[in-house]
């Protein structure tokens, strides 16, 4: 299990989703609405941090298990997203324009040999913190723990 430490102020309760739920969550095309994860038990959002979804396998299961616990803790279907077969995350030898974009604003630079020695679960945060519309004030913070400032 993989916490960053810009998201301690919640992980021990997890009230929020973490990167690693939210980079499953991408990896098997389910829409996980914050309301949704407030009515999973704790057990439950623990189960969704360390079950495994790298494998066909690992995400189908992850995909059916998601579904199910949504619907039986909601009622509502969840809403399916389709899976980039091409992820920005997985592209190790160009650097998004949002990120780059993003840490310009931070006057910061990463160099493509910086973003492709990250860890596809880093550059899937980095991602998802410099996307316009998104919560950007852990970039910064994400920059450092990354070694990157």
């Amino acid at each position: 299990m993989t916490f960053f430490r810009f998201e301690s102020e919640f992980v021990d309760s997890l009230r929020c989703i973490p990167m690693q739920v939210r980079f499953k969550l991408d990896t098997c095309g389910i829409k996980l609405k914050l309301h949704h994860w407030n009515q999973f038990t704790q057990d439950e959002r623990q189960t969704l941090v360390e079950h495994p979804c790298s494998t066909a396998q690992e995400v189908q299961a992850y995909r059916s298990h998601l579904q199910q616990l949504i619907e039986v803790r909601s009622g509502e279907q969840a809403t399916e997203l389709a899976v980039d077969p091409y992820p920005e995350w997985e592209n190790t030898t160009e650097i998004p324009a949002s990120v780059q974009s993003k840490a310009q604003e931070t006057h910061q630079a990463i160099a493509l040999n910086q973003w492709a020695a990250l860890t596809p679960l880093q550059r899937f945060a980095l991602l998802k913190l410099s996307r316009s519309g998104h919560e950007n004030r852990n970039f910064l913070p994400a920059l450092q723990e990354f070694d990157l400032t």
